[in-house]
């Protein structure tokens, strides 16, 4: 999603700047509104990035990782339950951080604030660290005086997407990896195994299946031709990732994965989880349902369900119910929908989500244990069918030429 940068009042008649996404800037005014920011003024813009961003961190020095976020989302919780105020907070930080890429961050923030900066301006400058959600619930926490409860949701909610990307990885790991050796197989075999019995081939005198010189010629082919089949792999591999950068390729590709078989409905679950969970984190601080469902579509990390999730921002603003934007979608089971039409009836839709998100978290778990039976059967198949592709190609004329010889004798 685009950037856009901006200038707006708080509730206090502050004027506050800063950077974030957006789907347009219509979207994103919905969204500072829905957080006590009136907008001033919208333009597009570039991606924030500071002096002590991780962008310009020195490839020696320590790398900052999600876990860092996450223990100082906790300690400034902790820290701010106990009564202490932010900047000895941010101090007593500096002191007990030990990544030494992490500390130039919060002293960034420790200054930005001495200057007159607003805990979430200050945050602002290291969008690599804190996305725009990350920095729209501190907002909400500085506007409600909640600040120490925020702190403790984002930790909550930074955890599970921890659990989150870690099941979706473990998830994809196993079939990545027997789709890798199937390769590696089939090209040890057609660059070292083949041309051994092409030359007992060339001896024998006699015509070959037509199977033994499909198999000979695509050996030659791979082994002759392996500086172009490089070349041509490199680059597709970098048209692909270029592809799966632009908008409208990451937009299909997502949509790709979550068809995909055996992967696809684990990879479902787990958006799902994530879309539920930080819509439930979004409801219960505060933020109306439109910027929650503004925010929430910037956390799900699919281009695919991020915009079913606009359509039903878009859906609520047109007076329908998040029950029918929601069916609409068609991404929603309906014991899922029927738990958000009770929950918006309750007035309870926050605890309802949050227990969708448990129940979508608990099938990815469950799918995950099973992964592993499910793909046996498919990798016996491709197994069998490069064993008999062999056993035809090679042992068949072998195994004439021996019915030959015993036949002369």
């Amino acid at each position: 999603m685009p950037f856009f940068s901006y200038k707006g009042r708080n509730n206090k008649g502050e004027l506050v700047k800063g950077v974030l996404e957006g789907y347009d800037s219509s979207a994103l005014a919905r969204q500072l509104v829905g957080i006590g920011i009136t907008p001033i003024e919208i333009i597009p813009g570039p991606a924030p990035r500071a002096e002590n961003s991780p962008s310009s961190i020195s490839l020696f020095e320590e790398r900052i990782n999600p876990m860092d976020v996450m223990m100082f989302s906790r300690q400034m919780y902790t820290l701010l339950k106990a009564g202490i105020p932010i900047m000895s907070a941010l101090s007593g930080l500096l002191s007990s951080t030990k990544n030494k890429a992490f500390v130039k961050v919060i002293a960034d923030i420790r200054s930005s604030l001495d200057s007159g900066r607003e805990l979430s301006a200050a945050l602002n400058q290291h969008p690599k660290l804190f996305n725009s959600f990350y920095i729209s619930m501190i907002r909400v926490g500085e506007t409600t005086g909640m600040l120490d409860r925020i702190f403790l949701r984002l930790f909550d909610h930074l955890e599970f997407e921890k659990f989150m990307r870690d099941q979706i990885k473990a998830a994809l790991r196993y079939p990545s990896f027997v789709m890798m050796a199937m390769v590696v197989a089939v090209v040890v075999i057609n660059i070292f195994v083949i041309p051994a019995f092409a030359k007992v081939f060339s001896n024998m005198g006699a015509e070959l299946p037509l199977m033994t010189r499909v198999l000979l010629n695509f050996s030659n082919f791979m082994i002759t031709s392996w500086p172009h089949l490089l070349v041509g792999f490199v680059g597709g591999a970098y048209l692909f990732r270029t592809y799966i950068a632009s908008d409208k390729g990451k937009y299909q590709w997502d949509g790709f994965k979550l068809k995909t078989p055996i992967a696809g409905p684990i990879v479902h679950k787990a958006t799902m989880a994530r879309f539920a969970r930080s819509f439930a984190l979004s409801t219960k601080s505060g933020v109306p349902i439109m910027s929650a469902l503004s925010l929430v579509a910037q956390t799900v990390d699919n281009d695919f369900i991020a915009q079913k999730v606009e359509q039903m921002r878009l859906g609520v603003e047109r007076g329908e119910s998040i029950y029918r934007t929601a069916t609409n979608t068609g991404v929603f089971n309906p014991l899922v929908l029927q738990m958000i039409s009770v929950g918006e009836e309750s007035g309870s839709l926050d605890d309802l989500m949050e227990e969708i998100a448990d129940m979508y978290q608990r099938d990815v778990e469950y799918e995950i244990k099973t992964l592993g039976a499910k793909i046996e059967p498919i990798l016996i198949v491709f197994l069998g069918i490069l064993v008999l592709i062999l056993a035809l190609g090679i042992f068949l004329p072998i195994w004439d030429l021996g019915k030959v010889s015993l036949h002369k004798s």
